[in-house]
C-alpha cells in the first residue's frame, strides 16, 4: 500500500544557484542511493564530497527538480539532459532519478518523473529516453508510467559493488 504525500511534500525546479544551495542534501541523497546498490554511475562506497561535487557539475548542465519533505529535506530529484547535437534538439534524457530510502511509498519518484516530462514537453522536446538496471524496481516505475522498453544492452554499466550488468534502455514520445 502507497504512503500518501505528507502535506508538507514538494517538488521544485532548481535554479543553477540552488542546486548548489541544496548540495549537501543532494549528495547525502545521492549516496543513499549507492549504499542501497543503485546503479547511478557511481561505485560504492561514494564519499558524499564526491557526490557533492558531482552536483556542483550538474548546476546549470541540466535542469534538476528536488522534492523536499515537510521538515525541508531533499528527499528525492530527477535531473533532465538535453540532446547537445543541433540533430537532437528534439530530445531529451531523464537521469538520476532518486528517491531517498525513508521518503520511498509516497509517490515521490512519480511525481519527480512527471514534473520533468511536463517541463520537458513544455519546452519543445519530443522524445525523452533513460536507461535503467534491467530487473531494477525503476523498471516498473517507468512502465507505469508510459515508457517503451527499446532493449536491453549485456554487461552495460557497474552495479556499486563493480559487477557488469545488463541495462535497458527506454524511451517516451511527449505530445507535441
Amino acid at each position: 500500500m502507497e504512503k500518501r504525500l505528507a502535506p508538507g511534500d514538494r517538488v521544485e525546479l532548481l535554479a543553477p544557484d540552488a542546486v548548489r544551495r541544496h548540495a549537501e542534501g543532494l549528495a547525502a541523497l545521492l549516496v543513499d542511493a549507492v549504499d542501497d546498490g543503485a546503479s547511478v554511475g557511481f561505485l560504492a562506497p561514494l564519499e558524499a564530497a564526491e557526490a557533492a561535487a558531482w552536483w556542483a557539475g550538474a548546476a546549470g548542465n541540466r535542469d534538476v527538480w528536488a522534492a523536499f519533505g515537510p521538515d525541508g529535506a531533499v528527499t528525492g530529484a530527477v535531473t533532465l539532459l538535453r540532446a547537445g547535437t543541433a540533430n537532437g534538439r528534439h530530445r531529451g534524457e531523464i537521469a538520476r532519478l532518486l528517491v531517498h530510502r525513508s521518503a520511498r511509498g509516497r509517490g515521490l519518484g512519480r511525481r519527480l518523473l512527471a514534473a520533468a516530462e511536463a517541463h520537458a514537453a513544455a519546452t519543445g522536446l519530443t522524445l525523452l529516453v533513460l536507461d535503467t538496471q534491467t530487473g531494477s524496481p525503476a523498471e516498473r516505475l517507468y512502465r507505469g508510467a508510459g515508457w517503451t522498453a527499446a532493449g536491453t544492452v549485456p554487461e552495460y554499466a557497474a552495479d556499486p559493488a563493480g559487477v557488469l550488468r545488463p541495462t535497458t534502455l527506454y524511451y517516451k514520445l511527449l505530445a507535441a
